[in-house]
């Protein structure tokens, strides 16, 4: 059983610092939701809302359509996952996941089947008599999981639970808890700094920045449709040229940059004259002479990474352009550097937006 999650204009503060500001959202029952942002964004404020360990300042909290105002965490149909995970480390493992059962009253028949359930569930079948300290790290994550998911909750909250991995356990596990989450159809709120995370796992993902959400929608759109420039500079590697709006005209808009005229897609909130970022992904520029949006610069440097090759070329102003080519794709090896480099984009591929706060480099 899962349910739903309504923010109605929620607003928190400490004194004088708002750390959530006016969010307005509804998550669907089943799922898989993400808050992503910098540290310091509000998303973890929001997520100790939901659990009923932070009140609102304004606004109200609904799960399933009632009003959570006075209801204590351990009468929500929630459950929590700590970054630190807080398994208990002198309990067997089945005796781990079994723990909130057993403050529930649960006899111990009773939990040891739910328990041994739930470690087919996670792939640990017959591991329930080891203690905690035996286990592997992501055997640990799972762990955790199992024993929030013991209690049967509606909605399970996850505060950055991948952030202690290592970069291979972590990729692995972002897929095991995507599949736990199809199978058992509970509605999972997940928090978390890493974008990678965010956009594989998720059915829809919360942009946050300064205690606001500054975009809702799925990892492709908010990678490819990106509405604010902190969502573009958040949100993977991306090229920002700076520079005045001279014209928009047909759902696109063509800006001056260090590099001459450049157009891509018009994003909203755009005026001609107004200062505005053109952002083209580094994949989107590709090695070839063209009439429109043409660069060429000199090669700083290059990393070859496998799967992709990255050239850094030098500009006047700002961070290195950066072009990446698919290991496979032809013409991938970028020039020595100090020789040219001319690329180019498609104007589909780039998009303008107001000029506003951009991610920390």
């Amino acid at each position: 059983m899962s349910a739903d999650v309504q923010l109605d204009r929620v607003s928190i503060r400490f004194g004088d610092f708002t750390a959530v500001k006016n969010a307005d959202l509804l998550i669907g029952a089943g799922e898989f939701f993400s808050f992503l942002g910098p540290s310091g964004c509000g998303k973890t404020t929001i997520l100790r809302a939901v659990s009923g360990f932070q009140e609102p300042t304004e606004g109200r909290v609904l799960i399933g359509g009632r009003d959570m105002a006075g209801v204590g965490p351990n009468k929500r149909p929630t459950a929590l996952i700590f970054q630190n995970l807080a398994l208990f480390p002198l309990m067997k493992v089945w005796e781990n996941i079994a723990f909130g059962l057993e403050v529930r009253g649960v006899p111990k028949a009773e939990r040891r089947k739910r328990a041994d359930e739930l470690l087919e569930l996670i792939a640990l079948s017959g591991q329930g008599d080891k203690l905690v300290s035996e286990l592997s790290g992501g055997q640990k994550q799972r762990v955790a999981i199992a024993r929030a998911l013991a209690v049967k909750p509606e909605v399970l909250l996850l505060d950055e639970p991948l952030s202690a991995l290592d970069l291979k356990l972590r990729q692995h596990m972002r897929t095991e808890l995507r599949a736990i989450q199809r199978q058992v159809g509970v509605t999972f709120i997940y928090i978390t700094h890493d974008q990678g995370e965010a956009l594989t796992m998720s059915d829809r993902v919360a942009v946050m920045s300064h205690g606001e959400i500054q975009q809702v929608g799925s990892g492709e759109a908010i990678y490819r449709d990106p509405k604010t420039a902190f969502v573009a500079s958040f949100v993977g590697e991306n090229n920002a040229l700076r520079g005045r709006v001279a014209e928009i005209s047909g759902g696109y808009a063509r800006v001056e940059t260090e590099f001459g005229p450049m157009r891509g897609r018009a994003g909203p909130g755009l005026s001609a004259g107004a200062r505005a970022i053109l952002f083209v992904r580094p994949e989107a520029l590709e090695p070839r002479e063209a009439a429109e949006n043409a660069i060429s610069a000199p090669v700083l440097s290059s990393e070859f990474e496998g799967h992709a090759t990255h050239a850094f070329l030098a500009r006047q102003e700002g961070k290195p352009l950066v072009v990446t080519r698919s290991g496979g794709a032809a013409g991938a090896a970028p020039p020595a550097p100090g020789a040219a480099f001319p690329v180019a984009f498609d104007a589909e591929r780039g998009v303008v937006l107001p000029e506003g706060e951009v991610a920390s480099e």
